[in-house]
């Protein structure tokens, strides 16, 4: 028997029905959940000008098709780095333009979604603001693709209903990314759940992407199980790629250097070939 939340997803405007079409988001040239898988790679945190365009330019040379940079950085502790703010979105903006690849960084507050959305091409919505509705509300009126991370301990369901938050309000380019929830498994940052992609997709027309960085926390884990998420049928990746992770400010840890990425990038090329799919 159908249950009552089954009944109610049915009527969301972001769940598949007969009438539906798989979406595609577009990111200036980029094509997010066609037939390529869209590859995004970048520091965590913009720290510097010098370091952007250090890791930018080789993971350009690698493949990747959209750049990552936090100018705002959520953290758990306050006395942690929290990012540079408008001047990191410049450097974002400006390293971004000058290497035609489009960026995308993350908005914390309703407050600065003008902002963030005068310097970035999308706009990221972190694990911690999945619940954040009055956020989701208003980016539902932004004419800019929203990339939307599964909260820390978030259902499929409330997943959904986040994402709907968005889609209602008007704005269908959104992108689904799944992070890993939070398990009682201490030994990875979070627990990737790659079952989420393959019943997401039955569920959604929207594109799910992964990102096994923040799922895992270890450099050495990203590469299978990103290899795993194309398996998995995900429409893309967003990687951490930091020019020399050791001196990182932020999750250096789990951040590749630009040769792993670069082998990565091989390896997921060979496997998309197997999957009738491509990375352009």
């Amino acid at each position: 028997m159908e249950s009552k939340s089954q009944r109610t997803c049915g009527e969301l405007k972001v769940m598949k029905n007969s009438e539906t079409r798989h979406p595609l988001v577009r990111v200036k040239d980029c094509v997010v959940g066609g037939h390529d898988v869209t590859v995004i790679a970048g520091p965590c945190a913009v720290e510097d000008e010098e370091t952007l365009w250090a890791t930018a330019v080789q993971v350009k040379k690698a493949g990747a098709h959209i750049l990552r940079g936090g100018a705002y950085k959520p953290r758990t502790s306050p006395y942690s780095f929290q990012g540079l703010g408008k001047t990191g979105l410049r450097i974002l903006a400006s390293v971004g333009q000058a290497l035609g690849m489009p960026v995308v960084t993350e908005v914390m507050d309703t407050a600065d979604i003008e902002e963030v959305a005068a310097y970035a091409d999308v706009l990221q919505i972190g694990a911690r603001n999945m619940h954040n509705y009055g956020l989701l509300k208003r980016l539902g009126k932004v004419e800019k693709p929203v990339i939307l991370k599964r909260g820390l301990s978030a259902t499929i369901e409330e997943w959904l209903m986040a994402a709907e938050y968005v889609v209602s309000g008007g704005n269908d380019q959104v992108i689904l990314c799944e992070r890993g929830i939070r398990t009682y498994e201490p030994w990875t940052r979070n627990t990737l759940d790659l079952s989420a992609v393959a019943l997401v997709k039955t569920l959604t027309h929207l594109p799910v992407i992964v990102d096994p960085s923040h799922a895992t926390g270890k450099a050495d884990l990203v590469g299978p199980m990103a290899r795993a998420a194309v398996a998995a049928g995900a429409d893309g990746l967003m990687i951490e790629v930091h020019i020399d992770p050791s001196k990182a400010l932020s999750d250096g840890e789990q951040s590749l250097t630009p040769g792993q990425f670069a082998q990565l990038m091989q390896d997921i090329r060979a496997l998309t070939s197997i999957r009738q799919r491509r990375v352009s």
